[in-house]
């Protein structure tokens, strides 16, 4: 199923994301491809997943646009895949960093982070939270989600 594909009544865009992306491993999966792991063997080993589950969680993923098959063939082997981050899986690199932060946060390891946050060009630790159009940081109790009117159930003409 792609995200064209998804019937109309789920009409939260949570909704929407989890369908692709909530199962246990699909951000374990998208945490490898972030890392650099492409192929399906490399991202097997890394995450000690078995075979079946790989397969239909990664089909899942280039079904749903997040991730591209690549052929590619070693010499004299068959033709395998490589599995490469849309821009779409890109894009989910803000999701695994608030996954990241949460855990960091309230399900931390007695050693510390396995991993940082960091600015490629300076290197500087970087936090995941909810911008204003003009970039400043907005503190969480002053967020709201706020439904629109394409997701308020027909009142019959009446203000909600």
């Amino acid at each position: 199923m792609t995200t064209t594909e998804l019937p109309d009544s789920m009409t939260c865009s949570i909704e929407r994301a989890v369908t692709f992306l909530g199962e246990r491993w699909t951000p374990l999966i998208l945490r490898e491809l972030h890392d650099g792991a492409v192929r399906f063997a490399d991202i097997q080993q890394r995450l000690g997943i078995a075979t079946n589950l790989l397969t239909t969680r990664l089909a899942t993923l280039v079904g749903a646009g997040v991730v591209e098959k690549r052929p590619y063939r070693d010499s004299g082997a068959r033709t395998r895949y490589e599995y490469h981050l849309t821009d779409s899986g890109r894009d989910a690199l803000v999701i695994l960093g608030a996954l990241q932060q949460w855990g960091d946060r309230h399900a931390p390891r007695l050693a510390g982070p396995t991993v940082e946050r960091r600015d490629r060009r300076t290197g500087a630790r970087l936090d995941v939270s909810f911008t204003d159009p003009e970039g400043r940081a907005v503190p969480l109790d002053a967020v709201a989600l706020v439904r629109t009117a394409t997701d308020r159930p027909d009142d019959g003409g009446r203000a909600a």
